[in-house]
């Protein structure tokens, strides 16, 4: 499928919004783009947030109409992750999985937490460098599962089909052994990278270990299961409850789709892309955590 990208001002601002078009209509990254895209349901599509080695928390919108990527912020600030030592910025290109949404109302009976009310969170470990907005296609390897304030946060480990390992990564012990010490920074980098913002470690479900290939494409699918439902209205009010716009393009049977002639299509912004923003200085400190644990 063809694929672009409608941007609303400058990358590192407020004002910045990354909206998904195809064929050049905006379509919804949560709720258009189809989470498979093979009919053996073998590779899918990824969208990237946030482009490898890149500090800017980026994010899919979930309560704007089309939901549209913008950065995150706290306090009225825009939010970019600190450099902990040895890792730059993200150490893979991280987005999500279209069409999933993990509920926040059913509790996972091993990790024994409420879903994060958000779509699949997803790491592609490839060697190329994504952008803002790119969907990819990627092949599941395993997952790891954070624990976060009595919420599961699913941490998908992808490859890029086209990337050079791709033919030789099957599953998450593939990864190990064509990749060492991934894993293990992988690990460190989700258990550490809050610290430098005065927050604790995280902690992970299942003692940090990363599940395999079989584990984690299940996981993909309770939650495109519940994507479903919350979709096709059959749980509304969870969508007030929880702030989700589910206006989209292509969604059969939704309710909530609605045409190009809609106000809510019509009223959206046209593309008015800016030079990036400056980033402030402070953000290229590097930050040495001590004492942290090791698999």
């Amino acid at each position: 499928m063809s694929y672009q990208n409608r941007i609303v001002g400058a990358l590192n601002s407020l004002e910045y919004r990354n909206f998904n078009e195809k064929d050049g209509s905006v379509i919804s990254p949560f709720h258009d783009i189809p989470l498979y895209a093979n009919p053996d349901k073998s590779i899918l599509n990824m969208i990237v947030e946030i482009p490898r080695w890149s500090q800017a928390k980026l994010e899919i919108s979930k309560d704007e109409p089309f939901n549209p990527i913008k950065q995150d912020t706290r306090r009225g600030k825009l939010r970019f992750v600190r450099n902990v030592f040895p890792h730059r910025g993200y150490i893979w290109n991280y987005g999500a999985f279209p069409q999933t949404w993990e509920d926040p109302t059913l509790i996972h009976p091993e990790t024994k937490a409420y879903g994060d009310n958000d779509p699949l969170d997803v790491c592609e470990i490839g060697e190329t460098v994504g952008y803002v907005g790119q969907i990819k296609q990627v092949k599941v390897l395993g997952l790891m599962a954070l624990l976060d304030e009595g919420e599961t946060d699913w941490k998908i480990i992808t490859i890029d089909v086209n990337d050079p390992l791709a033919s030789r990564l099957h599953d998450i012990e593939d990864v190990e052994r064509n990749l060492p010490g991934l894993i293990r920074a992988t690990n460190e980098w989700f258990r550490i990278y809050k610290i430098p913002d005065g927050k604790p470690e995280n902690q992970f479900a299942f003692a940090g270990e990363a599940k395999n290939r079989k584990y984690a494409n299940d996981i993909v699918h309770e939650t495109h299961e519940s994507w479903k439902r919350l979709i096709s209205g059959t749980i509304p009010s969870k969508t007030d409850k929880y702030d989700i716009q589910l206006f989209n393009a292509t969604v059969e049977g939704s309710p909530y789709r609605v045409g190009p002639g809609d106000q809510v299509v019509q009223s959206l912004p046209p593309d008015s892309r800016k030079p990036v923003a400056p980033i402030d200085p402070s953000f290229d400190k590097w930050f040495f955590i001590s004492g942290t644990s090791q698999l």
